[in-house]
């Protein structure tokens, strides 16, 4: 339990690869949620199957591109947009290489172009060139040439860093003014840290993708033919019709298309903005504060840790063990580390080690990094696991729809010139000899069209773009519960979760830290922050090594408010009880200086300075893990401030340390040693690599920190627990303490649980055998990783997948109920698109082989089209997250995407559609009434009508049912989702304006009301059957273990 989490969770997957044995929770899953997917051994992975990827997120270039190239796809430009383009990486790279080699001229163009877009007044505000130098005592060009090309004589011949913060008129301890003035001269002299971003495409891109169709194309040019052909034949007052109203209604549909897809786009962009949005500290009029990355400015001195992001170029003022991951912007994965024979730093590199302090002297497009992302589009290409096994399925459905395209286009050919398809007034259609060339061709192009509309209804090119639609939309949600979604896939994977692996501090804890227990002068003192009972020497001692061994900081308001300190929690408790004890912050800093450090590391667990007093003293100063610190004193200063041997008290501090780790405290303790002068390294090279002595220390005090448990926690693990999700934590902390804090937070439900291996410290760990360890490690490898947005270093956010804005655990189980309300809007998605495919299918191949002609028209199937991909999608995907889906488990990884439950669903309805249709279609004129009509072709045109009605109610009635495919009340929930009942609303009144105004148009004759009664008694029908079908029990194994058993003895008796 000691291993450091970086302010982050890691989550894992169902999988099939875990014993549950994990630090920070029990060794096995409940009984009831142990495993769901054991009772279907027979899933496992294919490797013949292209679509099957276990995760999107690191897989090969080949695999990406091997299902791409599987795919039906009908409009390659639109199915492909979101995701990963395979040429980004190799585009980054010779981007990157070109703007290293020619920063210079691009920046130039770039200027240039600004400046024009500035004239011209298209320019944005935030990205203008600088063009007054205002008062400072050195220009821009002079700072970007030093900065990028990391002069050393430049920066020398302009004082140092010392000379270059003069001129830019910046105190180097304190910062720039606190003025928005400042801040605004600033800018106009050396531009601001923003970047001219690329154009996002317009919506009449988007019209021109979504016509990129293939069918849609087919559709126009039968729709041109038809026109051509009709207004030749029958003159232009009745001509057109055919071939307009089909080329309408798939104008109608490229235009919904576009208009849903450019909404997509734009909720990505909002998210891409927000992700960029860096938040950081800077040091302004002596006090730090935080700030957006995008108002940094020339001049500015920013604070640098572990995990930091560099937010533009400049040069270190001070720095302890720095080192600089640079491989973001030379392309080298090596570490570089920094000094003053190395200060010059750039924008977007991350620090890897130590702490430091630089002055930014080049910021926006004046970096590298800024012309690097000014030259790249955002990426917001990225398939998910759900959207590979999507593209899958609609090939599977695609080739089957094509099938009976095919089959209907041959038996509709083969009726038409064998002579048996009659017109609606029960006239031969062909007749050899007789029947013109035009006829001919006319009708041949009508039997094409109504294949390949078919062919639109029955590939579902919209079923991968629904996850892109559900994932949007989470995503924006999922942002007002204060989680911000980096990777798409992440969102989806949520719903697979068995286990999330939680930092402790600021996720389970509310990172509100104070210090309630103090153990100094070789006792516990009554109060933890009065000195009365300490020696004056103890304290200055105590107060020298807080105020310099921090990366804290200490203001006092010049109008003589209340003081500020900031720095980490941890840091800010420490500072604030010491400040009580008397510390006089600025007083300390300024009488000695740290002539060197060893920052507080996670793997040491402690953190240390050498501290020069005057000329010849020199005091080593550390702080860290109380048990650890304790280790390495040899002696105590007692409350007299005389040294005394510790051999006698140390069982007694460590009982100390013990008993406030049983009450949840953190125990930090403070020590410190002298060291001769001549034992310190003369030059600095020998200093930069001399280890601070951490033996025999004078401990000082210990203290207990109290961070409360966020309330909420326990109910939140708890909801977790009962959904199948195990919770684990992970954290820095003794032993003691987590082992607390997990009982108080409901992770361990007793201590009899508090055993390994259900708990293991690092040290364990580390001391297993290589296979063992790898066993362990196996069990919480992360499928996604959480990080804080808060107490998070900027590497952890940019690693991460989703980050947790508040640091709150309560926000956790809202990301884990929204995974899974992808996962299951999808599915209600694909159970709605497969009953209408199914039924549609069916009643227009059965009319087709048996009367030569389809009940269905093109232009109605288009609409059909237009209700199940696009605005079905926009319905269902839009269903908030339920409580119901947290007493499920998770969804295994290769749980099939069409369950047993949907299969009955779709199949039920499916039957009753196809059936109530087909009796339509065959005995519809006597049963509406219609027989003795003496227009017969009227009479047909009622029933057709009648059918497409009653088709169209069936399948808005059929949505509510798609909404709960697993429970009886599908009502339950549907006011707060008032986007679904406006799209049924709006359906159903187009529906009647289609029928009753739209009839020469769409095919259709107006209906009386007792015939719309009975369309919608149809459709209405489809609500009891739903209930009745739901009372069908279906077996455990998935139906696709059936049906692929045939394929593998197959194939295993061919590779015999």
């Amino acid at each position: 339990m000691s291993a450091s989490s970086s302010n982050g969770l890691l989550l894992t997957s169902m999988s099939g690869r875990h014993d549950n044995m994990e630090a920070g929770g029990s060794s096995k899953l409940p009984e009831d949620v142990q495993h769901p997917s054991d009772h279907h051994e027979q899933l496992e992975h294919d490797p013949d199957d292209p679509f099957d990827l276990d995760n999107t997120k690191n897989a090969s270039a080949d695999s990406l591109r091997r299902w791409r190239q599987a795919s039906l796809v009908l409009n390659a430009s639109r199915r492909f947009r979101y995701t990963l383009d395979l040429n980004k990486e190799e585009h980054y790279e010779n981007r990157r290489r070109m703007i290293r080699a020619h920063a210079q001229v691009i920046r130039a163009a770039l200027l240039f172009k600004l400046a024009g877009e500035q004239q011209t007044g298209f320019g944005s505000a935030s990205s203008t060139p600088a063009i007054s130098p205002g008062n400072f005592d050195i220009d821009l060009e002079k700072l970007v040439s030093m900065t990028r090309n990391q002069n050393m004589s430049s920066l020398q011949q302009h004082g140092g860093v010392k000379g270059v913060a003069e001129k830019l008129k910046t105190n180097m301890e304190q910062g720039i003014q606190e003025d928005e003035k400042e801040v605004t001269d600033r800018k106009n002299a050396f531009g601001s840290n923003t970047y001219p971003k690329k154009k996002g495409k317009s919506f009449y891109m988007f019209l021109w993708e979504a016509w990129q169709d293939l069918t849609l194309i087919i559709l126009i040019i039968a729709a041109v033919t038809s026109l051509a052909l009709g207004i030749k034949t029958e003159g232009l007052k009745e001509g057109w019709l055919d071939g307009g109203s089909i080329a309408f209604a798939v104008f109608l549909v490229i235009i919904v298309t576009a208009v849903s897809d450019y909404r997509q786009s734009l909720q990505f962009q909002n998210l891409n903005d927000e992700k960029r949005n860096i938040q950081l500290e800077v040091m302004r009029g002596g006090r730090t504060v935080k700030i957006s990355i995008y108002d940094v400015v020339v001049g500015d001195v920013i604070p640098l840790r572990i995990g930091d992001q560099v937010p533009a170029d400049g040069v270190l003022i001070s720095g302890h063990s720095l080192a600089i991951d640079e491989s973001s912007m030379t392309g080298e994965s090596k570490i570089v580390n920094k000094d003053q024979k190395s200060p010059f730093l750039m924008s977007g590199c991350k620090v890897a080690d130590g702490v430091g302090s630089m002055l930014v002297t080049g910021v926006g497009i004046n970096t590298e990094w800024g012309l690097l992302m000014a030259s790249i589009s955002e990426d917001t290409g990225e398939e998910t696991p759900l959207q590979v096994r999507l593209n899958g399925l609609a090939t599977f459905i695609g080739i089957v729809g094509l099938t009976v395209a095919v089959v209907v286009l041959v038996a509709l050919l083969v009726r038409y010139f064998t002579g048996t398809t009659q017109d609606s007034n029960g006239a031969t259609q062909f007749v050899k000899g007789k029947t013109s060339i035009s006829d001919i061709v006319d009708d041949c192009v009508k039997i094409f069209t109504i294949a390949v509309t078919i062919v639109v209804v029955a590939v579902p090119e919209g079923l991968p773009l629904a996850v892109t639609l559900t994932l949007a939309y989470s995503m924006r949600k999922m942002m007002a519960d204060k989680a911000l979604v980096r990777r798409l896939s992440a969102c989806e994977t949520m719903g697979s979760a068995t286990t999330i692996c939680s930092d402790k501090t600021g996720t389970l804890t509310l990172n509100q830290m104070t210090v309630v227990e103090t153990y100094a002068g070789g006792s516990k003192m009554d109060v933890a922050d009065n000195p009365s009972g300490l020696h004056p020497k103890l304290v200055a001692l105590i107060s020298e090594g807080v105020a310099q061994n921090t990366t804290g900081n200490v203001f006092h308001p010049k109008d003589g408010g209340e003081v500020e300190i900031s720095g980490s929690p941890t840091e800010k408790a420490i500072l604030s009880w010491a400040y009580k004890l008397g510390m006089k912050f600025d007083t300390i800093r300024s009488e000695s200086a740290i002539i060197h450090a060893f920052p507080f590391n996670s793997e040491k667990k402690r953190g240390g300075v050498a501290v020069l007093r005057g000329d010849s003293e020199v005091f080593i100063h550390w702080k860290g893990a109380a048990e650890i610190v304790l280790a390495c004193c040899t002696q105590y200063m007692d409350s007299n401030g005389t040294l005394q041997p510790i051999d006698d008290q140390k069982e007694f501090f460590r009982l100390a340390i013990d008993a406030m780790a049983k009450n949840s405290l953190r125990c930090v303790a403070i020590a410190c040693r002298t060291q001769e002068l001549s034992q310190v390294p003369k030059e600095q090279e020998d200093l930069d690599k001399w280890s601070l002595p951490e033996d025999e220390l004078t401990l000082l005090a210990i203290v207990g920190i109290k961070d409360p448990c966020r309330p909420g926690v326990r109910e939140a693990v708890r909801i977790c627990t009962s959904a199948g999700v195990k919770v684990r934590m992970v954290t820095g902390d003794n032993l003691q303490t987590a082992k607390a804090i997990a009982l108080e937070c409901g992770i361990l439900s007793s201590d009899t649980e508090a055993v390994e291996p259900t708990i293991i410290e690092g040290k364990v760990f580390r001391e297993l055998s290589e296979k063992e360890r790898e066993q362990v490690a196996k069990k919480i490898t992360a499928d996604i990783g959480l990080s804080m947005g808060i107490s998070g270093t900027e590497v952890a956010k940019e690693s991460s997948d989703i980050i947790i804005l508040d640091d709150n655990f309560a926000s956790v189980v809202k990301v884990v109920r929204w995974g899974r309300s992808v996962y299951a809007n999808i599915q209600k998605f694909i159970q709605f698109q497969l009953t209408v495919n199914v039924a549609a299918l069916v009643i227009n191949v059965v009319a087709a082989m048996s009367s030569g002609d389809v009940p269905l028209k093109a232009v109605q199937l288009l609409w059909v089209n237009l209700i199940m991909d696009t605005l079905g999608a926009l319905a269902l995907a839009t269903e908030p997250p339920t409580d119901h889906l947290m007493h499920r488990t998770p969804v295994g990884r290769r749980e099939p995407l069409i369950t047993n439950i949907m299969w009955r669903n779709l199949l039920v309805q499916s039957f009753y559609q196809v059936a109530v249709l087909l009796v339509l279609n065959f005995a519809g004129l006597s049963i509406l009434g219609l027989s003795q009509d003496s227009n017969h072709a009227h009479a047909v045109e009622v029933k057709n009508t009648m059918i497409f009605n009653a088709f169209v109610m069936c399948q808005i009635f059929n949505e509510f049912n798609a909404r709960k495919p697993d429970e009886m009340n599908v009502f339950s929930g549907v006011s707060k989702n008032p986007l679904f009942i406006a799209i049924v609303g709006v359906t159903f009144v187009l529906q009647i304006l289609i029928v009753t105004f739209l009839g020469e148009f769409a095919h259709t004759v107006a209906l009386s009301w007792q015939l719309w009664l009975a369309s919608i008694a149809i459709g209405l029908v489809s609500w009891p059957l739903a209930v009745v079908g739901k009372l069908i029990p279906v077996p455990k194994t998935p139906m696709s273990v059936y049906f692929k058993k045939p394929f593998r003895k197959f194939k295993a008796s061919r590779n015999a």
